[in-house]
């Protein structure tokens, strides 16, 4: 059985969670390159069904449904509420896309199915082993594992600048954080990643890097008000409610340099493409 996700739970179906909603049309341009790799590697085909773990607002699961057509079927699970409501308001009028409000590593996932795909997803469970055997189990012999997930915090500017620099704004050191807890970055470490999915029982695994740029705003100050909305940065806001405008401003001036022509600010995004099977 996998691990006990409640604060995962919690948090998704809180202030984080109606806060990616609000967000989604923003969010899903931020990341679209790494979703789009991660649809093209699971190589999901007319007629198949496939299973989008941690869906948030269903954009990976729109995506798998216009792939496989009606003949095939999507099913999306996420713990988020809010995030839900948003996915199943894209998906009307696809019947063969459908969302489950569940936690994939523990919950009965009605497969088979033939792929098991996820854009950032699966890196916050609290027993990554355990959640990957028992959503495997959902695959039928020889079904396709593909999905994108973030390497380590210190590759991905754009989301350890802010957070940074939120810190230090505050006045808040920053805490001796454990690398591999449940979170964003927790699949940083590419060898920890290939062990957890091996003993999980997945065969031929793939772990490639890639990279994309990600323009998190339009300017400095509007980068720097997203950031203290979703992502690591925000963590540091909701901690230090009154130091927001003092956060808000240190984060803008370090973007600032950023800056190209147009005052966009683009920083890259480094993530993991990860491809496996299970036992045929």
């Amino acid at each position: 059985m996998a691990g006990d996700n409640a604060q995962q739970v919690s948090d998704w179906n809180g202030a984080v969670g109606e806060k990616w909603a609000a967000d989604q049309e923003r969010t899903d341009q931020l990341i679209k390159a790494f979703g789009d790799k991660v649809v093209e590697v699971a190589r999901a085909a007319a007629g198949e069904s496939v299973i989008d773990i941690g869906c948030g607002c269903g954009a990976t699961s729109l995506d798998m449904a216009n792939a496989v057509g009606h003949a095939g079927r999507v099913v999306g699970v996420d713990v988020s509420a809010p995030m839900l409501a948003v996915a199943r308001r894209r998906a009307v009028g696809m019947p063969h896309l459908t969302f489950v409000e569940a936690d994939a590593s523990q919950a009965e996932l009605t497969g088979p199915y033939d792929v098991l795909v996820s854009r950032f997803g699966v890196m916050f469970f609290d027993d990554p082993t355990a959640a990957f055997a028992h959503m495997r189990q959902a695959l039928a012999p020889g079904g396709r594992l593909a999905f994108v997930c973030w390497r380590t915090a210190a590759e991905n500017p754009w989301a350890a600048l802010p957070a940074q620099t939120a810190r230090k704004a505050a006045g808040i050191d920053a805490p001796a954080a454990d690398p591999h807890a449940p979170g964003p970055f927790a699949f940083g470490d590419g060898d920890r990643l290939r062990a957890i999915l091996s003993e999980s029982g997945f065969e031929r695994i793939a772990i490639e890097p890639f990279e994309a740029p990600m323009q998190i705003g339009s300017s400095p100050r509007s980068a720097a008000e997203g950031a203290v909305r979703i992502g690591p940065a925000s963590r540091v806001a909701r901690d230090a409610p009154e130091k927001l405008p003092a956060i808000i401003d240190a984060i803008e001036a370090a973007l600032t340099p950023h800056a190209a022509e147009d005052g966009a600010v683009s920083l890259p995004g480094q993530v993991w493409i990860v491809t496996a099977e299970s036992p045929g």
